[in-house]
């Protein structure tokens, strides 16, 4: 796996955000640290119904299922 920089990942979320968001319920975008670097997390409110990218620019992209997201 490519080790990311916190900028690559910085660079990255808003394309993740536009790309995921055409194919999966996406609640939320995130930068993660990896053990060697930084990646993104993306939440779903639900799985998604295609196989999704792994990896947007570069970066290496982690999806989970969270549901949906409700104020408290």
């Amino acid at each position: 796996m490519k080790v990311s920089t916190i900028d690559e990942a910085r660079a990255a979320k808003t394309q993740a955000a536009s790309v995921f968001g055409l194919l999966a319920s996406v609640v939320g975008v995130g930068i993660t640290r990896l053990e060697d670097g930084y990646g993104l997390k993306v939440n779903l409110s639900e799985e998604a119904k295609r196989p999704l990218p792994t990896e947007v620019a570069g970066v290496p992209v982690f999806v989970e299922v969270v549901g949906s997201i409700r104020k408290q």
